[in-house]
Protein backbone atom coordinates (compact mmCIF):
# COMPACT_ATOMS: atom_id res chain seq x y z
CA UNK A 1 0.00 0.00 0.00
CA UNK A 2 1.44 3.33 -1.08
CA UNK A 3 0.30 6.14 1.25
CA UNK A 4 0.58 8.60 -1.62
CA UNK A 5 -2.24 6.80 -3.41
CA UNK A 6 -4.65 7.05 -0.48
CA UNK A 7 -7.29 9.82 -0.57
CA UNK A 8 -6.15 12.84 1.42
CA UNK A 9 -9.04 15.26 0.80
CA UNK A 10 -12.32 13.50 1.54
CA UNK A 11 -15.75 15.10 1.52
CA UNK A 12 -18.36 13.27 3.63
CA UNK A 13 -21.94 13.99 2.58
CA UNK A 14 -23.44 12.28 5.64
CA UNK A 15 -22.55 12.14 9.32
CA UNK A 16 -21.76 8.40 9.49
CA UNK A 17 -18.55 8.47 7.51
CA UNK A 18 -17.37 11.56 9.41
CA UNK A 19 -17.95 9.62 12.62
CA UNK A 20 -15.95 6.65 11.35
CA UNK A 21 -13.00 8.70 10.10
CA UNK A 22 -12.75 10.48 13.45
CA UNK A 23 -13.01 7.16 15.30
CA UNK A 24 -10.15 5.80 13.18
CA UNK A 25 -7.99 8.85 13.86
CA UNK A 26 -8.15 9.83 10.18
CA UNK A 27 -10.04 13.11 10.55
CA UNK A 28 -7.16 15.06 8.98
CA UNK A 29 -8.27 13.62 5.63
CA UNK A 30 -11.70 15.29 5.85
CA UNK A 31 -11.89 18.37 3.62
CA UNK A 32 -15.62 19.00 3.93
CA UNK A 33 -18.76 17.70 5.63
CA UNK A 34 -22.54 17.83 5.40
CA UNK A 35 -24.30 20.56 7.31
CA UNK A 36 -26.26 17.79 9.04
CA UNK A 37 -23.16 16.24 10.61
CA UNK A 38 -23.57 15.84 14.37
CA UNK A 39 -21.16 13.06 15.37
CA UNK A 40 -18.66 13.90 16.67
CA UNK A 41 -19.75 17.41 17.71
CA UNK A 42 -16.24 18.80 17.20
CA UNK A 43 -16.47 18.09 13.46
CA UNK A 44 -18.93 20.95 13.03
CA UNK A 45 -16.36 23.35 14.44
CA UNK A 46 -13.33 21.94 12.65
CA UNK A 47 -14.56 21.13 9.15
CA UNK A 48 -16.16 23.29 6.45
CA UNK A 49 -19.78 22.53 5.65
CA UNK A 50 -20.02 22.08 1.89
CA UNK A 51 -23.42 20.45 1.35
CA UNK A 52 -26.73 19.78 3.10
CA UNK A 53 -27.94 16.21 2.54
CA UNK A 54 -29.74 16.00 -0.76
CA UNK A 55 -29.35 19.61 -1.85
CA UNK A 56 -26.61 22.17 -2.19
CA UNK A 57 -24.11 23.69 -4.57
CA UNK A 58 -21.80 21.12 -6.17
CA UNK A 59 -19.34 23.94 -6.85
CA UNK A 60 -18.93 24.36 -3.09
CA UNK A 61 -17.85 20.73 -2.86
CA UNK A 62 -15.48 21.09 -5.80
CA UNK A 63 -13.97 24.20 -4.23
CA UNK A 64 -12.32 22.12 -1.47
CA UNK A 65 -10.69 19.95 -4.17
CA UNK A 66 -11.74 16.51 -2.95
CA UNK A 67 -10.02 13.38 -4.21
CA UNK A 68 -12.86 11.26 -2.80
CA UNK A 69 -16.48 11.98 -1.90
CA UNK A 70 -18.41 9.61 0.38
CA UNK A 71 -22.19 9.61 0.03
CA UNK A 72 -25.23 7.67 1.13
CA UNK A 73 -28.12 6.10 -0.77
CA UNK A 74 -30.17 7.01 -3.81
CA UNK A 75 -31.13 10.27 -2.10
CA UNK A 76 -27.70 11.54 -3.11
CA UNK A 77 -27.77 10.06 -6.60
CA UNK A 78 -27.97 13.43 -8.33
CA UNK A 79 -25.03 15.01 -6.53
CA UNK A 80 -23.04 11.79 -7.04
CA UNK A 81 -23.77 11.95 -10.78
CA UNK A 82 -22.70 15.60 -10.98
CA UNK A 83 -19.49 14.95 -9.08
CA UNK A 84 -18.65 11.97 -11.26
CA UNK A 85 -19.21 14.12 -14.35
CA UNK A 86 -16.82 16.66 -12.82
CA UNK A 87 -14.16 13.96 -12.57
CA UNK A 88 -14.33 13.28 -8.83
CA UNK A 89 -14.11 9.77 -7.38
CA UNK A 90 -17.32 8.95 -5.48
CA UNK A 91 -18.23 6.05 -3.20
CA UNK A 92 -21.88 5.86 -2.22
CA UNK A 93 -22.79 3.64 0.73
CA UNK A 94 -26.26 2.17 1.23
CA UNK A 95 -26.13 0.52 4.66
CA UNK A 96 -29.62 -0.34 5.90
CA UNK A 97 -28.88 -3.02 8.51
CA UNK A 98 -26.61 -3.65 11.48
CA UNK A 99 -24.32 -5.78 9.32
CA UNK A 100 -24.40 -3.00 6.74
CA UNK A 101 -23.17 -0.52 9.34
CA UNK A 102 -20.28 -2.82 10.26
CA UNK A 103 -19.43 -3.38 6.60
CA UNK A 104 -19.40 0.39 6.02
CA UNK A 105 -16.89 0.83 8.84
CA UNK A 106 -14.63 -1.82 7.34
CA UNK A 107 -14.84 -0.30 3.87
CA UNK A 108 -14.04 3.22 5.07
CA UNK A 109 -11.03 1.78 6.88
CA UNK A 110 -9.80 0.12 3.71
CA UNK A 111 -10.30 3.27 1.66
CA UNK A 112 -7.95 5.23 3.92
CA UNK A 113 -5.43 2.50 4.71
CA UNK A 114 -6.66 1.97 8.28
CA UNK A 115 -8.09 -1.53 7.94
CA UNK A 116 -6.65 -2.84 11.23
CA UNK A 117 -8.16 0.05 13.19
CA UNK A 118 -11.47 -0.39 11.37
CA UNK A 119 -11.58 -4.09 12.21
CA UNK A 120 -10.82 -3.25 15.84
CA UNK A 121 -13.71 -0.78 15.86
CA UNK A 122 -16.00 -3.40 14.35
CA UNK A 123 -14.90 -5.90 17.01
CA UNK A 124 -15.75 -3.35 19.70
CA UNK A 125 -19.20 -2.78 18.21
CA UNK A 126 -19.80 -6.54 17.91
CA UNK A 127 -18.88 -6.92 21.59
CA UNK A 128 -21.54 -4.35 22.46
CA UNK A 129 -24.10 -6.17 20.32
CA UNK A 130 -23.28 -9.54 21.89
CA UNK A 131 -23.45 -8.14 25.42
CA UNK A 132 -26.83 -6.49 24.84
CA UNK A 133 -28.20 -9.61 23.16
CA UNK A 134 -27.09 -11.77 26.10
CA UNK A 135 -28.74 -9.42 28.60
CA UNK A 136 -31.92 -9.42 26.53
CA UNK A 137 -32.02 -13.21 26.47
CA UNK A 138 -32.31 -13.19 30.26
CA UNK A 139 -35.30 -10.85 30.36
CA UNK A 140 -38.51 -12.37 31.74
CA UNK A 141 -40.65 -10.78 29.02
CA UNK A 142 -40.25 -9.18 25.59
CA UNK A 143 -42.26 -5.99 24.99
CA UNK A 144 -44.00 -5.00 21.80
CA UNK A 145 -42.32 -1.79 20.63
CA UNK A 146 -43.57 0.92 18.29
CA UNK A 147 -40.81 3.14 16.99
CA UNK A 148 -42.04 6.38 15.46
CA UNK A 149 -39.65 8.15 13.09
CA UNK A 150 -42.07 11.00 12.35
CA UNK A 151 -45.46 12.08 13.63
CA UNK A 152 -47.30 13.87 10.81
CA UNK A 153 -47.68 11.54 9.03
CA UNK A 154 -46.76 8.71 11.33
CA UNK A 155 -43.73 6.80 10.01
CA UNK A 156 -42.48 3.54 11.52
CA UNK A 157 -38.85 2.55 12.01
CA UNK A 158 -36.28 1.74 9.32
CA UNK A 159 -34.41 -1.57 9.04
CA UNK A 160 -31.45 -1.11 11.37
CA UNK A 161 -33.73 0.42 14.03
CA UNK A 162 -35.98 -2.63 13.91
CA UNK A 163 -32.93 -4.88 14.24
CA UNK A 164 -31.62 -2.93 17.23
CA UNK A 165 -35.01 -3.24 18.94
CA UNK A 166 -34.83 -7.01 18.48
CA UNK A 167 -31.25 -7.22 19.78
CA UNK A 168 -32.27 -5.17 22.83
CA UNK A 169 -35.07 -7.60 23.69
CA UNK A 170 -38.12 -6.05 22.06
CA UNK A 171 -40.45 -6.96 19.22
CA UNK A 172 -40.97 -4.31 16.57
CA UNK A 173 -44.71 -4.09 15.90
CA UNK A 174 -44.00 -3.02 12.31
CA UNK A 175 -41.16 -5.40 11.53
CA UNK A 176 -42.68 -6.12 8.12
CA UNK A 177 -42.43 -2.46 7.14
CA UNK A 178 -38.83 -2.09 8.32
CA UNK A 179 -37.50 -3.80 5.20
CA UNK A 180 -38.53 -0.77 3.14
CA UNK A 181 -35.59 1.64 2.92
CA UNK A 182 -37.69 4.64 1.94
CA UNK A 183 -39.85 6.50 4.44
CA UNK A 184 -42.72 6.68 1.94
CA UNK A 185 -43.30 2.93 2.25
CA UNK A 186 -43.37 3.17 6.04
CA UNK A 187 -46.04 5.86 6.31
CA UNK A 188 -49.03 4.70 8.36
CA UNK A 189 -52.02 5.89 6.37
CA UNK A 190 -54.41 4.92 9.15
CA UNK A 191 -53.63 6.98 12.30
CA UNK A 192 -54.96 4.14 14.47
CA UNK A 193 -52.88 1.36 12.89
CA UNK A 194 -50.08 1.63 15.47
CA UNK A 195 -52.60 1.85 18.32
CA UNK A 196 -54.31 -1.36 17.19
CA UNK A 197 -51.00 -3.21 17.43
CA UNK A 198 -51.03 -2.46 21.17
CA UNK A 199 -47.38 -1.61 21.78
CA UNK A 200 -46.10 -1.91 25.33
CA UNK A 201 -43.45 0.72 24.64
CA UNK A 202 -43.46 3.68 22.26
CA UNK A 203 -40.12 5.20 21.27
CA UNK A 204 -40.16 8.49 19.42
CA UNK A 205 -37.31 9.80 17.33
CA UNK A 206 -38.78 12.60 15.29
CA UNK A 207 -35.96 13.44 12.95
CA UNK A 208 -34.89 17.02 13.57
CA UNK A 209 -37.37 17.93 16.30
CA UNK A 210 -38.13 17.05 19.90
CA UNK A 211 -40.41 14.10 20.62
CA UNK A 212 -43.61 15.16 22.40
CA UNK A 213 -45.00 12.17 24.33
CA UNK A 214 -47.99 14.17 25.55
CA UNK A 215 -49.10 14.66 21.95
CA UNK A 216 -48.90 10.92 21.29
CA UNK A 217 -50.83 10.15 24.46
CA UNK A 218 -53.55 12.64 23.47
CA UNK A 219 -54.19 11.08 20.04
CA UNK A 220 -57.81 10.08 19.56
CA UNK A 221 -58.28 6.37 20.18
CA UNK A 222 -54.86 5.87 21.80
CA UNK A 223 -55.93 6.06 25.46
CA UNK A 224 -56.08 2.27 25.86
CA UNK A 225 -52.73 1.55 24.22
CA UNK A 226 -50.60 -0.22 26.88
CA UNK A 227 -47.66 2.16 26.36
CA UNK A 228 -49.92 5.19 26.83
CA UNK A 229 -51.76 3.70 29.80
CA UNK A 230 -48.47 2.85 31.53
CA UNK A 231 -46.61 6.03 30.50
CA UNK A 232 -44.03 4.05 28.54
CA UNK A 233 -43.31 6.75 25.97
CA UNK A 234 -39.63 7.50 25.50
CA UNK A 235 -37.43 9.60 23.26
CA UNK A 236 -34.24 8.53 21.54
CA UNK A 237 -32.48 11.39 19.79
CA UNK A 238 -32.52 10.98 16.03
CA UNK A 239 -28.81 11.83 15.88
CA UNK A 240 -28.12 8.65 17.85
CA UNK A 241 -30.36 6.12 16.14
CA UNK A 242 -31.41 7.38 12.72
CA UNK A 243 -27.88 7.73 11.36
CA UNK A 244 -26.62 4.25 10.38
CA UNK A 245 -23.17 4.59 11.89
CA UNK A 246 -21.31 3.34 14.99
CA UNK A 247 -23.26 5.67 17.30
CA UNK A 248 -26.42 3.64 16.67
CA UNK A 249 -24.67 0.61 18.18
CA UNK A 250 -22.50 2.37 20.75
CA UNK A 251 -25.18 4.62 22.25
CA UNK A 252 -28.65 3.97 20.87
CA UNK A 253 -28.57 0.20 21.39
CA UNK A 254 -27.68 0.36 25.12
CA UNK A 255 -30.31 3.10 25.55
CA UNK A 256 -32.94 0.87 23.93
CA UNK A 257 -31.85 -2.03 26.11
CA UNK A 258 -32.19 0.05 29.27
CA UNK A 259 -35.75 1.13 28.37
CA UNK A 260 -36.76 -2.45 27.58
CA UNK A 261 -35.10 -3.93 30.68
CA UNK A 262 -36.88 -1.44 32.97
CA UNK A 263 -40.22 -2.35 31.38
CA UNK A 264 -39.55 -6.09 31.66
CA UNK A 265 -38.52 -5.83 35.31
CA UNK A 266 -41.48 -3.64 36.23
CA UNK A 267 -44.09 -5.80 34.53
CA UNK A 268 -42.59 -9.02 35.85
CA UNK A 269 -42.72 -7.73 39.43
CA UNK A 270 -46.24 -6.33 39.09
Amino acid sequence: MNPRRLPSRIVCLTTETVEVLYALGEEARIAGISGYTVIPPRARKEKPKVFAFSSGDVEKILAVQPDLVLGFSDMQAEVARDLIKAGVAVHVFNQRSVDGILAMVETVGRLVGAEDRALALVAELETTIDAVRAQAAALPRRPRVYFEEWDEPQISGVGWVSELIGIAGGEDVFVERARHPGAAQRILADPLEAARRAPDIIIGSWCGKRFRPERVAARAGWQDVPAVRDAELHELKSALILAPGPVAIREALPALAAIIARWATRTHEA
